[in-house]
Order: C-alpha cells, then structure tokens, then sequence
C-alpha cells in the first residue's frame, strides 16, 4: 500500500485528503507544518507521493520542494490556490511532478497520484539507484539543512568552517588551514578557537536533528566531513 503525506495547513481540506486518499486504498497521513513533516520523514522510508501547499506556516513550499527533489525519492504533487501562469511555472521549477489548484476535485488528484504511481514503477525507476541523502550548506541564508530537511542556523565563521570542510567530502581538513581560512574575521584566531568553534556546531546539529554529526575529528590533524553533502 503506498503512503501518500498530505503537507496542508488548512485541516478542513487537509482531512479531507486523508480521509478520501485512505478510503481509496492508500496509506495517507497529514501535517500542517514543515516542522511536522520533517519530524514524520526522520525515520521512515520516504512516502510514494507528498502532496504540498505552498504557503506554509513556517515555510515556503517551493523551497520544500527544491529541497525534497534533491534528497529524497518522492513524487510531489504542489496543491495551492495560486492558478497564475508563472505560479505554475514557478512551481515546476522548483521540482513539482504535477501542479494542481485547491478546488480540484478528490477524484482528480487520486487520478494524479496513480499516474505518478504507475511512472514511479516503471522498470526504469525501479532499477535506478537510491540516491544518498545529503547535507546541504545553504550559504545565502546561512543554514545547514540537514538530511531529515531540518535546518541548522549557522555563524559567518560556521559558515566559513563547513565551507572548506564540504569542499573537500571525506578528506581531512588540516588545523592550520582551518584557521587560516576562519582568521580573516578575527584579530586572533587559533587551535583553541577552532575547537570551541566546532564543539559549539556539533551542539547545534545534534540539538536540530536526530542524526550523527557529519564532522569527524581527526585527532592530532583535523577535521573532516564524512557524509554526503554539497554547498549551494
């Protein structure tokens, strides 16, 4: 049976979407925030379909989507109230496989939902690889979003830290080029700032995500960063 999630804010149409999607023979949940949708994704294989509004409480959906289409396998189907042209094309852009209206009818989005079924199970989908999930240094907003798509709000010297570590996956980063390149903020900047540094980010990681943290002390050398991850 294939779990679809319903990412709605509103619960009266949210419920309907469930109530519908699971008398029609689907496993369906519903969350009405981002915050809820990670925690619901943490831990679970990823659902078939993910049905997303737009304007979230505590986020934009087209973002969601982006973020979603780069790290996990689910099909997104966007159901929002904005109809205008370049909204739709906004939202293709941001990894939509259908971009559907809030007055679209139940029976209509289940027929969207089993035409993205019958693609997914394509043998040439099937074959394919999973793709690994990915830490993400977002630089323009300062965050690392993390694998379960929480965000870990980071310093310009966090920033500057995780960008010389993600440059260079699975390498070690030496502790003298880890200072140089954080010094440029700093009068001072030594071996000692480093470790307070990254002791504190380590802190916040695992305060955001129930995850490992991706930084590996390499004791007596440096620090390196073991997962996979890209720098946007």
């Amino acid at each position: 049976m294939s779990w679809i999630l319903v990412v709605e804010d509103e619960p009266a149409l949210r419920a309907d979407l469930v109530t519908y999607l699971g008398m029609r023979g689907f496993t369906a949940e519903g969350t009405g925030s981002v915050a809820a949708m990670a925690e619901l994704m943490a831990t679970r294989p990823d659902p078939a379909v993910v049905i997303l509004d737009i304007g979230l409480p505590d986020g934009d959906g087209r973002e969601i989507a982006r973020r979603l289409r780069a790290e996990r396998t689910c099909a997104i189907i966007m159901l929002t109230a904005l109809s205008e042209a370049d909204e739709r094309v906004r939202g293709y852009d941001s990894g939509a496989d259908i971009y559907m209206v809030k007055h679209t009818s139940l029976r209509e989005i289940e027929a969207a939902i089993n035409s993205l079924l019958r693609r997914i199970q394509e043998p040439s989908h099937r074959t394919q690889p999973l793709p690994p999930r990915t830490w993400v240094l977002h630089r323009p907003s300062w965050s690392l979003i993390a694998p379960d798509l929480s965000a870990v709000k980071l310093t310009a010297t966090e920033v500057a830290f995780l960008t010389v570590l993600m440059n260079t996956i699975n390498e070690t980063c030496l502790r003298d080029d880890l200072v140089r390149a954080m010094a440029r903020r700093y009068t001072t900047f030594d071996n000692r700032h480093l470790d307070a540094v990254v002791s504190r980010l380590r802190r916040k990681i695992a305060k955001s995500t129930d995850l490992p943290s991706p930084i590996k002390v390499i004791y007596g050398t440096g620090y390196a960063f073991t997962s996979p991850g890209r720098i946007d």
